[in-house]
């Protein structure tokens, strides 16, 4: 170890360099743990990067909009900070499972491309889904493919004793 003062020759570092190097290693450490101040500690640490209430959750729904929504709408004089959070995380669960049982509608129909008629699919043949949305009238959805039992042509069964009364009958 040494500084070099000219091209070939080297020299043991001195005192004073090895306590001013010392003094620097130390900021640089200081600078990480306080938060990138150079001022030994004083002044005001650098703003952290803020983390969305949704990213802290490992959500995709937006939970502040949520919130602003709640206290927006008077549903009730205050809102909790969780319930935000448990309202978006119930939503986002909803919009996930409605999504995979139309995409496998899609799918069955041989398509790429997700319409209202897979979701109204989707919905109306799943039992508790369709409990939830029993009201609901899904704009270009269509109806389920159904077809009454009286409607339906009747099944002529071929026993021993239909064989011949049928054509012997005028």
């Amino acid at each position: 170890l040494g500084f070099c003062t000219s091209r070939f020759q080297l020299q043991a570092p001195k005192k004073r360099e090895i306590r001013s190097a010392a003094k620097e290693s130390s900021l640089t450490k200081e600078m990480s743990s306080t938060g990138g101040t150079t001022k030994g500690g004083r002044g005001k640490p650098k703003a952290s990067k803020s983390v969305s209430r949704s990213s802290k959750a490992g959500l995709q729904f937006p939970v502040g909009r949520i919130a602003r929504f709640l206290k927006a709408g008077k549903y009730a004089e205050r809102v909790g900070a969780g319930a935000p959070v448990y309202l978006s995380a119930v939503l986002e669960y909803l919009a996930a499972e409605v999504l995979e049982l139309a995409g496998n509608a899609a799918r069955d129909n041989k398509k790429n491309r997700i319409v209202p008629r897979h979701i109204q699919l989707a919905v109306r043949n799943d039992e508790e889904l369709s409990k939830l949305l029993g009201s609901v009238t899904i704009a270009n959805g269509g109806v389920l493919p159904n077809i009454h039992q009286n409607l339906l042509p009747k099944k002529v069964g071929k026993g021993k004793g239909d064989i011949g009364s049928a054509s012997q009958e005028f």
